[in-house]
């Protein structure tokens, strides 16, 4: 970690420039967590914070306490505002977002129209990239809100991390396409000459389009995109703007990761696209991390001394031949007993009996100290894995920055759990190592 300079988290949540924080990276890497830690902490640091969320297992909501979360921003309570920060949180609903822009652009007639296609429905409920879209558009209704200091956005869980770049564009491009101006174009041409000119080339096209699609849901689609004519160059428009808000100054990309090869590879591309894309990227935060408050120890010795011990060594005595002196005593204990006739046979009985419940405890006791210990060996393979790992990332992308985040026991569940994440974010190294 010598080569990779620290990522000032503190620094990036105080700084009043700093408007949306977006956490993106590969699925199951923390990603949720993470943008909920970092809004806690912004907001007890005095800012006025939104987090939306995309995670779909709602542990957002549970962690901070929030009976459900749904598009519309709700306080979170139990967050220290003495510095004057607030905390809300929300979880996108792509479909109701969908809606809101419909209802927003169009009249009520046609509006309604729109929400009663069955193609629409298809379309806004799960059609590829619409999620990706419509966390774009929710982030770019939040941003013109102004009505949050910080924005922070948990990037939906998908594939590839570069899906949540390209999907929006690709969705806008289909909404504003030659395919949708083509469905489009008998509703353009005016006239019967104009209708004339097309009847041929449609028809063969909505015949074979009829067979690809079936007749009904082709119907669907045509209803659709005239209901949606006026509507289908915004699409293009917002896209364009959240992307140009992204790659503005006032935002800050933080790719998650876990020390884990696939997660780290995936980040790495992701630094790479943000970098092709102009994106400006805060630095890397690296979940998960593994440490150890004992690592003067090395794996080799305590494999070394746990065979030692199941073995029946003497690595733990205080000198060489202290077992044998034991045993010596023992026997010498045993002999005198004998010798002093049947008025010391229960003394000598009970004495043998101590003898041996002690060598039971005893055995019991280097049981569990050479399970401890390759516990602790086992535990030091990982770091040093872990390790290897990241001097990978951090030799091929040495500018960016790093914080490590340490593994905990257990699942975060409440605000004192994002605390812990907080505080080890802003530290930047794992707890123990």
């Amino acid at each position: 970690m010598d080569a990779a300079p620290r990522l000032p988290v503190d620094r990036l949540l105080d700084d009043p420039g700093t408007r949306i924080v977006v956490c993106c990276g590969a699925g199951g890497v923390g990603k949720t967590t993470t943008a909920a830690a970092l809004g806690v902490r912004a907001a007890e640091r005095g800012r006025k914070v939104v987090v939306l969320t995309i995670d779909p297992a709602r542990r957002l909501a549970q962690s901070m306490g929030i009976d459900s979360l749904d598009n519309t921003p709700r306080r979170v309570k139990g967050v220290d505002g003495a510095d004057g920060g607030e905390l809300h949180a929300m979880m996108l609903d792509m479909k109701r977002t969908f809606d809101e822009i419909v209802e927003g652009h169009a009249d009520a007639e046609r509006a309604e129209a729109i929400l009663a296609n069955p193609f629409y429905q298809s379309l806004s409920a799960g059609f590829a990239g619409t999620q990706e879209y419509m966390a774009m558009e929710k982030l770019g209704q939040l941003r013109a809100r102004d009505d949050w200091d910080l924005i922070v956005v948990d990037t939906p869980p998908s594939r590839s991390a570069l899906d949540f770049l390209d999907a929006p564009k690709r969705l806008g491009s289909f909404l504003d396409g030659k395919f949708i101006r083509v469905l489009m174009a008998p509703a353009k041409v005016g006239g019967r000459a104009g209708m004339k000119f097309l009847n041929v080339g449609m028809s063969l096209m909505t015949g074979t389009l009829s067979k690809l699609m079936g007749a009904s849901l082709l119907k669907d689609v045509q209803t659709f995109v005239a209901a949606m004519d006026t509507m289908f160059g915004g699409f293009r428009t917002r896209a364009d703007a959240t992307f140009r808000l992204l790659q503005a100054p006032g935002t800050a990309f933080l790719v998650v990761a876990a020390p884990e090869p696939d997660a780290l590879r995936e980040a790495a591309y992701f630094v790479e696209r943000l970098a092709a894309e102009n994106m400006p990227l805060a630095g890397l935060v690296l979940n998960r991390v593994h440490g150890s408050g004992a690592d003067q120890l090395s794996a080799e010795r305590a494999l070394a001394a746990a065979e030692n011990l199941e073995e029946g060594g003497i690595v733990d005595q205080e000198s060489g031949n202290a077992g044998l002196r034991d045993s010596a005593a023992q026997a010498d204990a045993a002999d005198t007993g004998a010798r002093d006739g049947g008025a010391d046979t229960e003394v000598n009985a009970d004495v043998n009996a101590d003898v041996n419940a002690g060598a039971d405890a005893d055995a019991e006791v280097d049981e569990i100290t050479a399970g401890l210990l390759r516990l602790h060996a086992e535990r030091m393979q990982v770091i040093a894995r872990e390790q290897r790992t990241r001097d990978r990332f951090t030799s091929l992308h040495p500018e960016v920055a790093v914080a490590e985040v340490a593994a905990l026991p257990g699942d975060v569940h409440d605000l004192a759990g994002l605390r812990a994440i907080g505080e080890r974010l802003a530290a930047g190294v794992p707890a123990g190592a």
